[in-house]
């Protein structure tokens, strides 16, 4: 017989539905952690703005160099592209190539700085779930694009002979958007994957560059020759620039049926598909923990 008193044990089915790791009595963050974006957000783009005449201004400078010397030695006796003329058709897609290209730029810098130098546990201890550390990431990163689009957009509207006035302004922010978003992606999966900055310097020289160049960005894709179309319409980057270049001058170099909804999908299929990407490997710690 076993006389010993019974104590009673509390009803764990009482803490079934608690989280993971939540003790009863601990405060648990069961909505979006917006403090902890916002902080981070804020710390990313203080990053960035604190070297602006690297980050901002530097690359629109050196993109308004591409327009005046496209203009001069190609733009002269009224040359145009599908109706338009040559320096408008160019600065569209100029402006759209140096957000791209800084977009990218932010977002692979992020990480891999906090893993050569030792403090990407600022990245990981932090409460922030996966999906909120891409939420700040991602958004700093098209803070960044949007603010190098507007410093050229500005030094182009001081530029003779070049007319830089939207015609469908939606176009310019919806395509900045999307477009900014997916090089942010390919970024910050590029900074998970590299290990040191000649890692992430191969993958702006050998993927991003040539994407932007062989976009359509200097040419109009119709007069390519068909297999070169087939190409180009493979490119991700081409439908950010035509979709952000048609926001301005408001026609299109392509021959496909409806182009601008066209471009839309493909950019909102590439973001959900490098997104969801982006998420798997933050969320596995490859690479990022021992």
């Amino acid at each position: 017989m076993n006389d010993q008193p019974q104590i009673s044990r509390p009803d764990s089915s009482k803490f079934a539905a608690t989280p993971p790791f939540a003790e009863p009595g601990v405060p648990h963050i069961r909505t979006l952690n917006v403090p902890g974006m916002q902080a981070l957000y804020v710390k990313e783009v203080r990053r960035f703005f604190k070297v602006q005449l690297q980050t901002i201004w530097a690359p629109a400078i050196t993109t308004l160099l591409f327009l005046v010397i496209f203009t001069v030695a190609l733009g002269g006796a009224g040359r145009e592209v599908i109706g338009v003329p040559f320096a408008d058709f160019i600065a569209p897609g100029l402006i759209m190539m140096a957000m791209l290209q800084n977009s990218f730029a932010n977002s692979s810098f992020s990480l891999l700085v906090g893993k050569i130098q030792g403090t990407i546990v600022d990245y990981l201890m932090p409460p922030l779930a996966v999906g909120e550390l891409i939420i700040a990431l991602i958004g700093a990163a098209i803070t960044r694009a949007i603010l190098v689009g507007i410093a050229l957009w500005l030094a182009m509207t001081l530029w003779p002979g070049v007319s830089v006035a939207p015609q469908h302004f939606w176009a310019v922010a919806v395509f900045g958007v999307l477009g900014a978003a997916m090089l942010g992606f390919l970024g910050l999966i590029t900074s998970v994957w590299a290990e040191k900055f000649d890692h992430a310097a191969a993958v702006t020289n050998f993927v991003v560059t040539p994407l932007a160049l062989l976009s359509g960005t200097f040419y109009s894709v119709d007069r390519l020759a068909p297999w070169f179309q087939t190409v180009a319409h493979g490119n991700p980057v081409y439908y950010a620039i035509m979709g952000f270049r048609y926001g301005f001058i408001g026609t299109v170099d392509s021959t496909i049926s409806n182009p601008v909804l066209t471009a839309i999908a493909v950019l909102i299929a590439v973001n959900i598909v490098l997104g969801l990407l982006t998420y798997r490997l933050l969320a596995s710690g490859w690479k990022l923990k021992a």
